[in-house]
C-alpha cells in the first residue's frame, strides 16, 4: 500500500532532486521548555544527565597467559558446515521507546530530524533497508486520539500512572504515524509497532487500521504484547497468568479484530509478532511453544520475537530495590566473547523451532543493561565491540534480526542522542558506540540477503579474540576479527592469517578497521578512518577521509595476513565484488543550515526539505525498557545540500527538514 500524506500538511507530490546548493532554516525556542546547564566538570563532580556522563573506567589488565597472537583462519570454498540461515543487512536495527519518538524522529509529519535521516541513510546505503521498532513499556498504554493541545503528536497523561513500572498512559495522534511514513518515503525504513495489551476486554484496536493504512508496506509487524511474562510482577495481570492465558488472549484479539470490521484488507491479522517475552522472568520460550501458539496462529504470525538484556541496572536507575551494579566489576564481562555466546545459547532450541515452522525469530528489544545501561560500560568503545559481537552471534545462531533500544537523555546506552532543547541551536547530536556496531554490522552482512554467518571458534583462541566467517552461496567473502584486549604497547595485536581451501588465494584483500585508543574511550571512534565525533558533534554524517587498507597476500604460501590492533575490529573483504556491495561513495545525505533565534519554529527555502524537532516526554519505566528522557531539538550545521526533497504544498506549505 502506498504512503498517504496528510493533505493539510504536504499535498501529495514528492520529488527527490540531487542538487548542490545551500539552504537556511531559522530555529526558535518555545516557551515552557526544560533547560539544562552545560557541564564541563570532571567525572567525579558530574551531575548532569546520563547521556553525557564523562565517567571512564580502568580497562581490564592484559590477559595472563598472553593471547594467541597469530591466528590461522582456514576457510573452505563450499561445503562449510554450521552456516547460519541467510541474513539481511538490516539485521541490526533500533528500538525506540514510543514516548521519545518526537525527540528522535521529529516534531511531526512535516518537521523531521535531519541527523536521524542521515543516520538511517548510512545504514540503508550499506544494508538496503533499516528496521525500527517503536514501542516499549509505553506502547502498552498508548491511545490514539484525534488531536492534542498545541498540535503535539504525543503526550503523557501523568495523572494515570499505574503498575510497578510507573508507566503513564500515552496519548498520540495519527501525526506520529504520518511522520514515520514520511521518513520511510525518504529512507527505506520498515517499522514494528505494538498493540496495547494491558486491557483485553475489549482491546483498543485503533492503532491497527491506522498503522496499516498510513504505513502500508513499511509496516513490518504488530507486537502482540510487550513482555507479557512480566505482567503479574508489574501488576497488569492477577496471578496465575500463564502462557496458556496469553495463548487465549491472542485468540481474543483476532476475534475482536474480525468482529470490528477494521481490518478491511485482511493484512493486519497477518502481521502479529509474538510472544515478546523477557528471558529469566516467569516463562521460558519452550513453555510458549508448548502451548501450540505457533501452529494455531501460524497464518497470523509475521515473526516470532524475544526481548533480552544481559544485565539489569534498574536498581541504579529507578531505585526499585534491585542490586545496583558496580560498573568497574561489570566492565570486563562485556569485553569477552563469552557474554554473547551465553546470552544467545538459551535460544538455540527456539531458533531451530522457528525454522521448522517457517518463521523468523527476532530479538525485538535488547541492549547492554535494562533501565538505561551502565556508566562507563554501555557508552564506551568496548560496547561497540560487544554490540557487534552480540549481533554476529545472534546471526550465527539463526536469529533473523535484533533491535537495540534507545531512550532519551537519562540513559547511557543510546545509539544516538539529540541534544537538550536549550542547547539545540549550538550543539549537535551525540552518536553512541552501539550505532557504530550497527553501521559495521550492516557492512559485514551487506545488501545481498544471501550472507550466512559462522562463529569460527578456532582452537587455541581466547574469548578476547573471536573471529567470524561470512559467506555467500557457501563461499567465504568476508572475515570479521575482534580484539577486546586493551594494550597500548602493541604486544597484544593480532596477526590473522587467512587461507581458503579449494579456492584461489586473492592477490590482495581490503580491510576496514573499527578503532579507538582504548576500550574505555568515549566518542571519537573511527570506522575506516571516519568518525561521528564525541558528544554534541554530529549531524549524522561520517566525517573525515575514508581509510581503507589494502593488504598484499602471499600467493606462494596462499595466505593473507591482517593485523588487528588491541583493541580493535577488522572487517576483511576477500574479493572486490563484495567490497563494492557496501562501497560508500554515493551515500544519500541530508543537510541544512540552522541559526539561533528566540522561538522553536523553522523557516526554509521552499525548494528544500528541512527538519525540526520538538516536545519530549520523560519515561520512568522498569523492566527492560529505558528510564527517562529529556527534551531536545536540532543543533546548528552548515553544509552543502546533497539531497533536495521538494513537497509541492497544497495549503499550508512543505515538509521541513531541520538539523
Amino acid at each position: 500500500m502506498g504512503l498517504r500524506l496528510p493533505i493539510r500538511s504536504l499535498g501529495f507530490l514528492l520529488l527527490l532532486v540531487l542538487v548542490p546548493g545551500q539552504c537556511e532554516i531559522t530555529v526558535y525556542h518555545a516557551n515552557n521548555q526544560a533547560h539544562f546547564a552545560t557541564t564541563s566538570v570532571p567525572a567525579a563532580q558530574y551531575s548532569g544527565v546520563q547521556a553525557y556522563n564523562p565517567t571512564t573506567l580502568i580497562p581490564p589488565p592484559v590477559p595472563t597467559p598472553a593471547i594467541l597472537s597469530t591466528i590461522p583462519v582456514q576457510l573452505q570454498n563450499g561445503g562449510t558446515p554450521g552456516l547460519s540461515v541467510t541474513q539481511s543487512g538490516a539485521f541490526m536495527g533500533f528500538s525506540i521507546e514510543m514516548s521519545v519518538t518526537n525527540q528522535i524522529l521529529g516534531k511531526n509529519s512535516t518537521h523531521l530530524q535531519v541527523p536521524f535521516l542521515n543516520l538511517m541513510a548510512n545504514i540503508q546505503q550499506r544494508a538496503g533497508s533499516v528496521r525500527i521498532r517503536v514501542g516499549g513499556n509505553t506502547q502498552e498504554v498508548a491511545k490514539l486520539v484525534d488531536q492534542l493541545p498545541d498540535n503535539r503528536i504525543l503526550q503523557k497523561n501523568l495523572t494515570g500512572i499505574f503498575g510497578t513500572t510507573n508507566t503513564p498512559p500515552l496519548d498520540f495522534t495519527r501525526e506520529l504515524l504520518y511522520m514515520m511514513g514520511n521518513i520511510s518515503s525518504l529512507v527505506n525504513v520498515g517499522w514494528f509497532l505494538g498493540v496495547p495489551w494491558f486491557v483485553t476486554k475489549p482491546f483498543d484496536l485503533a492503532i491497527v487500521p491506522a498503522a496499516v493504512d498510513i504505513l502500508g508496506d513499511h509496516l513490518l509487524g504488530l507486537q502482540a504484547a510487550n513482555e507479557p511474562d512480566l505482567y503479574v510482577r508489574h501488576q497488569h495481570r492477577i496471578a496465575p497468568y500463564t502462557p496458556f492465558d496469553y495463548y487465549g488472549e491472542m485468540s481474543d484479539f483476532l476475534t475482536q479484530l474480525a468482529a470490528s470490521g477494521l481490518d478491511t484488507t485482511g493484512r493486519a491479522k497477518q502481521l502479529l509478532v509474538a510472544p515478546n517475552i523477557a528471558w529469566g522472568a516467569d516463562w521460558t520460550p519452550d513453555q510458549i511453544w508448548a502451548t501450540g501458539l505457533v501452529d494455531t496462529y501460524n497464518d497470523n504470525l509475521a515473526f516470532l520475537a524475544m526481548e533480552r538484556y544481559p544485565e539489569s541496572n534498574c536498581g541504579a536507575a529507578v531505585h526499585d530495590g534491585e542490586k545496583i551494579l558496580d560498573p568497574q566489576i561489570e566492565f570486563p564481562n562485556f569485553l569477552s566473547h563469552d557474554i554473547s555466546v551465553n546470552l544467545v545459547g538459551p535460544y538455540i532450541n527456539s531458533t531451530a523451532f522457528a525454522q521448522t515452522k517457517g518463521k523468523r525469530l527476532l530479538m525485538m528489544e535488547t541492549n547492554s543493561a535494562a533501565c538505561g545501561g551502565i556508566v562507563g560500560v554501555s557508552d564506551v568503545f568496548g560496547a561497540a565491540l560487544w554490540g557487534l559481537d552480540y549481533a554476529l552471534q545472534m546471526a550465527h545462531s539463526n536469529f533473523s534480526g535484533a533491535m537495540f533500544h534507545t531512550g532519551g537523555q537519562h540513559v547511557f546506552y543510546n545509539p544516538f542522542t539529540a541534544p537538550p532543547t536549550n542547547e539545540s541551536t549550538f550543539r549537535q547530536w551525540s552518536i553512541g558506540p552501539i550505532y557504530y556496531s550497527a553501521l559495521v554490522m550492516a557492512e559485514a552482512i551487506g545488501p545481498s540477503n544471501l550472507t550466512q554467518v559462522l562463529d569460527l571458534r578456532i582452537n587455541g583462541t581466547s574469548p578476547h579474540t573471536p573471529i567470524y566467517g561470512l559467506y555467500e552461496n557457501g563461499v567465504p567473502v568476508r572475515v570479521a576479527a575482534f580484539n577486546y584486549v586493551d594494550d597500548p604497547t602493541g604486544a597484544s595485536d593480532l596477526n590473522v592469517v587467512v587461507s581458503i581451501a579449494g579456492g584461489t588465494t586473492p592477490a590482495q584483500v581490503k580491510v576496514k578497521y573499527l578503532a579507538a585508543t582504548s576500550v574505555s574511550q568515549k566518542g571519537g571512534y573511527t570506522w575506516a578512518g571516519q568518525t561521528f565525533g564525541s558528544f554534541f558533534e554530529s549531524d549524522g554524517r561520517l566525517v573525515g577521509a575514508e581509510d581503507i587498507k589494502t593488504v598484499q597476500c602471499d600467493t606462494s604460501a596462499k595466505t593473507c595476513s591482517i593485523k588487528v590492533p588491541a583493541p580493535g575490529f577488522a572487517l576483511i573483504f576477500l574479493n572486490d565484488a563484495v567490497y563494492s556491495e557496501s562501497e560508500t561513495s554515493s551515500t544519500l545525505t541530508f543537510a541544512t543550515t540552522a541559526k539561533t533565534q528566540t522561538r522553536n519554529t523553522a523557516t526554509v527555502d521552499p525548494t528544500v526539505l528541512a527538519t525540526s524537532n520538538g516536545h519530549n516526554a520523560s519515561l520512568n519505566g522498569k523492566g527492560s525498557t529505558s528510564h527517562g528522557s529529556e527534551p531536545s531539538a536540532s543543533p546548528r550545521l552548515e553544509a552543502p545540500v546533497v539531497l533536495s526533497v521538494i513537497f509541492a504544498a497544497l495549503g499550508m506549505g512543505a515538509v521541513l527538514l531541520m538539523r
